[in-house]
């Protein structure tokens, strides 16, 4: 039978309807999601950036280097003091610096002082010079204007002493032409003469070097310490026995430099050498040799001229001007050290797939059966016939077989070797290099070689952040 439906009564209450609210779909903005990617690919590739190994490169260009080749030396030569005969007051009759004859007259002793009062008197008038004596004083003054330099102010003392080295000279040069007024005055009774024994260049001056020789000279007269020159002047008060003036009685003369074992190692195969004195920028050659004494290394340098130049002077700076080596220039930060396995070049062959050079090295197949595989390597140097080989393509007790008649060689020796990398190829490619000449920044390098660099190749600028066949990133 049917089923009644049941009627609402007014007591029951409408069911509560329960409303959604509608959400609208999500809607992409195609920009935003470009914007996004792109960001999201440049903080990835910012941070790839700082993790990569940045390598810079630099171009190698011939170049030399400008190596520090001054030195100050003492100066040796063959010296003789001459002591006074006599008591008395001093007077010179010869200018300093000049070349005199044997038995020339040089000095005078007044046991007096009558003869000082003379020359003081006599220099003190208005008597007139000479025209050759007026000549001599222009010259000297002429050529000392010309070569003149304000840099050079030092010069203007040295000047100074030769002018009034000539005047005194000029001046006692006189009084002895009066000598006759001199005996007419009873002085010439105690007025006694010094002759030159020997001929020279004469010096009015000691240091107690006169005797020196290469052979008995020590570190600290090298370097002078507690150098002191004695000045002779006129009319001191000297008794016998006391030193007079110096003469310089040979032209041959010597230097001594202190230098370094790397210097002395460069001078050994040289005979002669050019040296520049600072003093004038005058240049000569001078025969070299090396000296090995009392833990110190020098260098003698010996001269046959110019003596005269450089007489009153006991240490003097000096430029060596050797021939300067050309190569290829590099900053020394670029150079690195590596070992290498070392394998007799018999074994070397060619083989594979191509014409590249290797070895066959001794393997063992899955089932144990003994065979060989060719190995491709690179060769970085060939020294007595040993070849360099790169540590990682064998390693220790790996054989390789000889071509010829199958004799096995057991890897085990090692060497290294000094060079750069070369990023020519955009990854790193070691290069064995010379070092010609070396500072505290750059290396002179030999160029060309089979193993090594060319110009204008380029190479990491700093060697230790690279290994082999590291990727060059712009």
């Amino acid at each position: 039978m049917p089923r009644k439906k049941k009627k609402r009564t007014n007591q029951e209450e409408p069911r509560t309807k329960k409303i959604l609210k509608y959400r609208k779909p999500i809607s992409i903005n195609p920009g935003v999601l470009v914007f996004l990617v792109i960001f999201v690919y440049i903080v990835i590739m910012v941070f790839s950036y700082f993790r990569q190994t940045h390598i810079t490169p630099y171009e190698v260009k011939l170049g030399s280097l400008a190596i520090n080749n001054t030195y100050e030396g003492v100066i040796l030569r063959e010296e003789k003091v001459i002591t006074s005969d006599f008591s008395g007051y001093i007077n010179y009759y010869a200018r300093e610096g000049e070349k005199i004859n044997a038995y020339s007259m040089v000095y005078t002793v007044d046991s007096t002082g009558k003869l000082s009062e003379m020359i003081r008197d006599d220099s003190s008038d208005d008597s007139s010079l000479s025209n050759e004596s007026l000549s001599d004083i222009k010259t000297a003054i002429s050529s000392f204007a010309v070569d003149f330099r304000p840099e050079k102010y030092i010069d203007t003392y040295a000047f100074k002493g030769n002018i009034e080295g000539t005047a005194l000279k000029l001046a006692n040069t006189a009084v002895l032409a009066n000598i006759d007024k001199l005996r007419a005055e009873n002085y010439a009774d105690s007025i006694d003469f010094g002759y030159a024994p020997v001929s020279g260049i004469i010096l009015y001056s000691t240091d107690g070097y006169e005797e020196l020789t290469a052979e008995t000279i020590t570190p600290e007269q090298v370097e002078g310490v507690d150098y002191e020159k004695n000045s002779l002047h006129s009319n001191d008060l000297i008794s016998e026995g006391d030193s007079a003036y110096k003469l310089v009685t040979s032209e041959l003369w010597s230097i001594m430099i202190e230098i370094d074992e790397e210097r002395a190692q460069s001078l050994a195969d040289e005979n002669y050498i050019e040296v520049r004195f600072l003093k004038n920028n005058y240049t000569a050659w001078a025969a070299v040799s090396v000296l090995r004494q009392n833990g110190r290394t020098y260098a003698k340098l010996d001269f046959n001229n110019s003596m005269i130049t450089f007489a009153s002077d006991r240490f003097v700076e000096i430029e060596l001007l050797d021939n300067a080596k050309m190569g290829l220039k590099i900053p020394n930060s670029a150079i690195i050290e590596r070992t290498f396995y070392l394998i007799p070049e018999d074994y070397l062959t060619y083989g594979g797939n191509s014409s590249d050079a290797g070895f066959n090295r001794e393997s063992y197949l899955e089932d144990g059966t003994l065979s060989t595989e060719f190995v491709p390597a690179t060769v970085y140097n060939n020294v007595d016939g040993m070849l360099y080989v790169d540590e990682s393509v064998f390693k220790i007790g790996d054989y390789v077989i000889k071509p010829e008649d199958g004799s096995r060689y057991a890897i085990s020796k090692q060497a290294s070797l000094i060079g750069v990398y070369n990023i020519n190829k955009g990854y790193a490619d070691f290069k064995q290099i010379t070092i010609l000449n070396q500072n505290e920044e750059y290396s002179i390098v030999k160029s060309n070689s089979e193993y090594g660099l060319s110009v204008y190749d380029y190479i990491a600028l700093k060697g230790d952040s690279v290994t082999e066949n590291d990727f060059i990133y712009d």
